[in-house]
This record gives C-alpha cells, structure tokens and sequence, in this order.
C-alpha cells in the first residue's frame, strides 16, 4: 500500500499552494523527462534506459518532500506510520551513496524566476527558469551567474 498512498501524496502536494512553486516545477520537469522520448541513456537499451529514468524522479520527489514544510507533508499523507520519519532517514542516508554533486542540487535552496518574468526569460531561450540561490550572493544555475530580479 505504501506506492498508492505515495502517488496520492505526491498528487495533493502538487495541488496544495504551501509547496514551493520552485519544487513543484522541479519534479514536473523530471515527469516530462521520463515521459519524452529524449533521454541521457534511450530506453531501448534493457535495465540501464530505464535507471536513469527511476534515479531522476526518485531524487526529485525526495528533494519536493525535504523542501516543504513536514506538516504539510503529514497533512496530505493518508498512509500509516510517519512517511516523514521515513524520508528523513532515506535522505540522511543518501549522501553515503550518491555523488557530492547530486547531494548538493538535492540540499541547495532554489527559486523560480518571478511569473511575470517566465515568457521573456522562456523567449530569451539562454536563462534558466529555476535558480539556485546562494547564501550570499547572486544566484547561479550550471555555473553561470545571474541575477533575479
């Protein structure tokens, strides 16, 4: 029952307006990863075309759970036990097996660029839409500065 009760989970996290837009966008973006035809390694080769798939929504959603508030998380969990206690402790463990560099997009704070902004930065066609945000500084995505404004 635990896969079910994580698809409702993830649905009204999707729907629920305290989750972070940056977040949802993030996961929404990895959907459609999978769900298109492009892919880092194609499907038709067997086990490996599918890993890659599985590997990016499953870091995704640990990250859209770790960064929205647990009570929310909590209101929209109709499983048994405590699914927060569950994620914390897969995500405590997720730095032994994965690389810096994943642990790093998985823990940095991310903003989107404002709505009013979105259609001249997706016309702009070189600015990213989600930014990482720096403690203290600009923000930057895949090394290259920018500002939000």
């Amino acid at each position: 029952m635990f896969l079910p009760n994580m698809v409702k989970l993830i649905g009204r996290l999707m729907k629920d307006k305290r989750v972070p837009m940056a977040e949802k966008a993030l996961f929404t973006a990895a959907v459609a990863y999978v769900v298109l035809p492009f892919d880092l390694i194609p499907d038709f080769f067997p086990f490996f075309g599918q890993v890659d798939d599985i590997y990016l929504v499953a870091l995704t959603l640990l990250r859209l759970i770790n960064k929205t508030d647990v009570q929310v998380v909590r209101q929209n969990w109709t499983g048994g036990g405590d699914v927060v206690a569950l994620i914390e402790s897969v995500a405590a463990l997720a730095p032994t097996f994965l690389p810096q560099r994943i642990v790093r997009i998985l823990s940095a704070k991310v903003e989107m660029v404002p709505g009013r902004k979105v259609i001249d930065t997706l016309a702009a066609g070189d600015k990213a839409l989600v930014y990482e945000v720096k403690e203290n500084g600009p923000t930057e995505k895949a090394g290259r500065e920018h500002r939000v404004n």
